[in-house]
Order: structure tokens, then sequence, then C-alpha cells
């Protein structure tokens, strides 16, 4: 991967989120609304930085949300009454910005 790539993202991670917001954006407006606090939850709380990590959440969400729409119930009824429990459920495994930090300056200072 190049230094371009690390830094902006390859293409094709960008074209993957590109359509991961469209079908977002196609959801019933109630679940448009929870999938947005949801994401800003996940990024302020997680800041997920892999993005196989990013995609498998957001994926994972949107196909519930999908699934759930069409059978017309609430999104309570699908990510349970703590919404912020089945977030953190989701992003339990993912590689954050935090981690990447603390090995690094774990990785500089135990090379001097």
């Amino acid at each position: 991967m190049s230094i371009f790539e690390k830094i902006t993202g390859s293409l094709a991670d960008k074209r993957e989120w590109k359509a991961i917001e469209t079908r977002a954006k196609a959801l019933p407006s109630e679940y448009r609304s929870a999938y947005n606090a949801i994401k800003k939850y996940i990024w302020n709380s997680w800041g997920p930085s892999d993005f196989e990590d990013i995609s498998r959440i957001f994926g994972s969400i949107l196909d519930l949300f999908e699934e759930g729409a069409t059978k017309g119930k609430k999104v309570t009824d699908l990510t349970g009454e703590d919404v912020a429990a089945f977030c953190d459920e989701l992003a339990k495994d993912a590689k954050t910005w935090r981690e990447k930090y603390r090995m690094k300056l774990n990785d500089t200072i135990g090379r001097r």
C-alpha cells in the first residue's frame, strides 16, 4: 500500500463506503435516523481504524435494518432497548485508533 493510500484510503474502500452510505440513505426515515445516530456513536466512542472492521460493522447494521424495515419492525425490536450496548457488541473486536497509537508509543519507547 502506498503512502497516499495509507493517508486517504484505497479507492476500492472509498467506493465501498459510498455504497454503504447509499444503502443507508435508502432506509425509511426511522431507520436512517437510527443509523446516523449509531454511526456517530461508533465513530466517537470506538473510532474503528481498519476498513474491514468499518465495513463489517456498518454493513451488518444495514443488513439488519433493511430486513427489519421490510418486516415492519421498530429499530429497538432489532437492537434492543440499550442501543449503545448493541453497538458496543458489534464494535468490540474492531481495531481502533487508540490501539494503534498505544502500539506505536510502546514500539517507539521499546526501541530506545
